[in-house]
């Protein structure tokens, strides 16, 4: 069977030249007689990969000498914790402001280790924009401001970085991290998991200012603690160490084959662009979220009938389109574009849209 485009919200398509070049080193990787998978994490044929992947990552994201980079697991979700635990400790405050799924549950998590001000939400128009924030918003002793970048469910996106002047600005950025050129200095910390843009699941990676490691709370577990991750480079235990090679052979690819960050950008909005017109012209599709807070990485839209869904989702699957089911809290269609799904596949997606808009 020919491969199908795939626009899964996550895990999500990777890169073909990618998965091929993993599969050639499947066996034996650089002539090591064994595979990434078997390697032990504390070899020298390892610890190349992980300063490499690290290497890349800072060089393509341009991160600032100041800032560490964790490779950790558990999932973007893990740091709804860790972030509180390591950092909301000097005045036991932070503020969240409230643009999704994943915005909510971090800020609930939160609330088990102190004092969490909702501070902006869009809840009251089921989180199809991005409220307007302004300096005055945020409290004056918040320890961090805590924001989901892109918000997968919603395809919604903060298209301008709030100012939090000194408060430190953390950032959810798994389902947009690496979709576009991000000026890095202006957070205090920044984490993702990689199984939309970076890797298989099971990485998630945290971008964290040095001065903001090293006061957790009391009982913050071993596991949660930046500073120990930070400490021993992290291998305090063992990584996910294919997702971490995985990651590095993506990282090849956005610089080398996609000319780095501001090229993906181009691509990216390109492919956005070919959906978000053919919505704005349909008089069967309907966009989910507000023009100007729309999202680069999902587009969420539905014909406002549920049997129209249901049909649309079925028959796509004889153009090769999969996993284009909206979430289940809105229902509708969501097409999910990362940077590993080809623009033929964004026009394939448009050109079903029309016959099936012409055949109704």
């Amino acid at each position: 069977m020919e491969r199908v485009f795939n626009f899964s919200a996550g895990p999500s398509m990777l890169p073909e030249t990618v998965l091929k070049k993993a599969a050639r080193e499947l066996l034996n990787y650089n002539n090591t007689g064994q595979s990434v998978m078997e390697m032990s994490h504390r070899s020298t044929e390892f610890k190349n990969i992980l300063v490499k992947t690290k290497t890349l990552l800072r060089e393509v994201m341009n991160i600032p000498e100041n800032y560490k980079v964790l490779f950790l697991q558990g999932g973007a979700s893990s740091q709804f914790a860790m972030v509180p635990l390591n950092l909301m400790t000097k005045n036991n405050k932070s503020d969240y402001v409230i643009t999704g799924n994943w915005a909510t549950k971090a800020y609930l998590e939160a609330t088990n280790f102190g004092n969490c001000n909702i501070i902006a939400s869009s809840k009251d128009k089921n989180f199809s924009y991005i409220p307007d924030l302004n300096s005055e918003a945020f409290s004056k002793d918040a320890d961090y401001v805590h924001i989901c970048l892109n918000n997968t469910i919603y395809g919604t996106k903060f298209n301008k970085i709030p100012d939090t002047k000194d408060i430190p600005l953390i950032a959810d950025i798994s389902s947009c991290i690496l979709s576009e050129p991000i000026d890095v200095s202006k957070f205090g910390l920044l984490y993702a998991g990689a199984q939309k843009n970076l890797a298989p699941a099971g990485l998630t990676i945290v971008i964290i200012r040095e001065d903001l490691i090293g006061n957790p709370m009391s009982f913050t577990p071993t596991m949660f603690n930046y500073k120990v991750h930070a400490s021993s480079d992290s291998l305090y235990n063992t990584p996910p160490c294919y997702n971490i090679y995985m990651c590095m052979l993506v990282l090849e690819w956005i610089k080398n084959e996609m000319g780095g960050l501001e090229n993906m950008k181009k691509v990216n909005y390109k492919k956005a662009k070919l959906i978000y017109n053919y919505l704005d012209s349909s008089k069967l599709f309907h966009g989910f979220a507000e023009p100007k807070d729309r999202s680069i990485m999902n587009v969420v839209f539905s014909t406002l009938s549920d049997k129209l869904d249901k049909q649309f989702i079925s028959k796509a699957k004889n153009f090769n389109i999969i996993n284009i089911n909206g979430h289940r809290k809105i229902g509708g269609m969501r097409a999910s574009i990362y940077n590993a799904m080809p623009i033929e596949g964004v026009m394939s997606l448009v050109e079903f849209m029309e016959k099936f808009e012409k055949n109704i």
